[in-house]
């Protein structure tokens, strides 16, 4: 498959899938995924990171906290169940890191995080008012409530026609 047939294709499907849809999956997997490896990285290197992290001051339960919310949070907004949720906790989490840990700047390094933090943060927003979209375990989760709803509607509607029939009913002699 050349490179025009294969954007023909990709083209095609994002039509037919609705190129919102595709946008906005694509984006919950990049940004998802800085903190699904941080969080994995921090969980295979446990021992050193808790010790650099006790030296900025950061304790262990609010380290375990940490790796608990970037694993959490950043499934959340991959799988697209509980999207906003996770994306309002992920922005909040770069906020404070941007706040507590990159106002050295002095530094050009500690300058560019404090900006990658900020700039992850408003996608984070982004994301939480705009939604999971179509191709997300929350699109699935709402089409099976509102069945859920439907069916038990026509169940009281079937059991309030029911009951109009079920009177006493004596017959004339």
């Amino acid at each position: 498959m050349n490179p025009t047939e294969l954007a023909a294709k990709l083209t095609g499907l994002a039509i037919k899938y609705h190129i919102r849809d595709v946008t906005l999956l694509v984006g919950r997997l990049l940004m998802s995924f800085i903190f699904l490896h941080e969080g994995v990285t921090l969980i295979t290197h446990f021992d050193g990171a808790a010790k650099a992290m006790a030296a900025q001051g950061v304790g262990l339960p609010l380290f375990v906290a940490t790796i608990a919310l970037q694993l959490g949070a950043g499934l959340s907004v991959a799988a697209g169940l509980l999207t906003r949720l996770g994306a309002i906790g992920l922005g909040l989490f770069c906020l404070a890191t941007a706040t507590l840990f990159h106002t050295n700047f002095a530094s050009q390094n500690e300058l560019l995080h404090f900006e990658k933090d900020l700039a992850i943060s408003g996608g984070m927003v982004v994301l939480a008012v705009a939604g999971a979209g179509r191709i997300s375990l929350d699109w699935l989760l709402g089409l099976y409530l509102q069945k859920r709803q439907r069916d038990k509607d026509m169940v009281a509607a079937l059991l309030a026609v029911e009951n109009e029939f079920t009177g006493d009913v004596r017959l004339p002699v």
